[in-house]
């Protein structure tokens, strides 16, 4: 599970706990060498001192459209460990890295398909999205960029040294999506044990989702998006390491009730939060003691809190 980190420097190799997973947002500049920022780590305890970790949403979104390979790009220029992403399933069965369960918003779907309305992903093949612009809608500096496959997501995360929280998008729409993301993370390598333990966590909205992916790898950490009610916590605890509500609905006596729970690798609850983009909400969020914050401008959070 996440776990809170202490302030490093950029070159700072702290121990990795069994379960506890490391990360940090180092001080760095939006210039700074994925290699130099990569490899900052450092552990803590959840709700203990310390900063929170730094997850950039859906890869570094305020500066790069949105779970495309540049976003994961610009999060790694930035120095932030880990990048959040969103994973569907096309037509023809492959998995894809967006956001929404129509492809209208972040490509120009309407102008290559224009008679496919209501152009939902898993009406088109990947071949057929692999055709689509993803990147103009943010502006012309991006003209071109594509809706990653879920392996080329992974390869870019890997080579970046970076760490991934996976959303499993709207589950209900892809039954058994599950056993196909866990079979994908296996053959990239992504299910071994550094992997599970330091660098990968799979969470949704979908609570019957985190389930089946506990039961089919209860090694992977998993988070469940929401704020369940405190008398509930206890049936979530039993098959989610994470409770990661929306920022909007955080208090400090939430953050507390889920600390005071374990979860099922027997380490106490996480907080990871979304989402926060401006440094006050930051600092509020840091007060009420989460472990996390994930937000489109990984820097503005990192120099707020770290």
């Amino acid at each position: 599970m996440y776990a809170r980190t202490s302030v490093t420097t950029a070159a700072a190799l702290l121990a990795v706990t069994a379960v506890a997973l490391p990360g940090t947002a180092t001080a760095a500049s939006p210039s700074a060498s994925v290699t130099a920022t990569a490899s900052g780590s450092a552990t803590g305890t959840p709700g203990g001192t310390g900063s929170p970790l730094v997850i950039a949403h859906r890869g570094a979104s305020a500066y790069a459209p949105e779970n495309t390979l540049a976003a994961v790009d610009a999060a790694a220029d930035l120095g932030i460990d880990w990048v959040e992403n969103d994973v569907q399933r096309t037509k023809d069965g492959q998995l894809v890295v967006i956001h929404d369960d129509s492809l209208g918003r972040t490509t120009d779907v309407e102008q290559v398909f224009p008679d496919r309305a209501p152009w939902k992903v898993k009406d088109f093949t990947a071949a057929e999205i692999a055709r689509l612009d993803a990147g103009s809608w943010f502006g012309e500096r991006w003209a071109g960029a594509r809706v990653p496959t879920l392996k080329q997501y992974l390869h870019t995360v890997e080579a970046n040294r970076q760490k991934l929280l996976l959303e499993i998008k709207a589950p209900e729409l892809y039954p058994g999506i599950e056993k196909e993301i866990l079979r994908v993370l296996r053959q990239e390598g992504w299910l071994d044990r550094a992997h599970v333990r330091q660098k990968l966590v799979l969470q949704s909205f979908g609570a019957d989702s985190i389930r089946t992916v506990h039961e089919q790898r209860p090694d992977v950490t998993t988070g469940f998006l929401g704020t369940p009610a405190v008398a509930d916590l206890p049936s979530y605890a039993e098959f989610t390491d994470q409770i990661n509500p929306a920022y909007t609905s955080l208090t400090g006596d939430y953050v507390a009730a889920v600390h005071a729970l374990k979860g099922p690798h027997n380490k106490p609850l996480t907080v990871s939060t979304w989402t926060v983009n401006e440094a006050a909400d930051a600092v509020r969020a840091d007060d009420l003691g989460v472990d996390g914050i994930i937000t489109n401008n990984p820097d503005v959070v990192r120099d707020a809190v770290g």
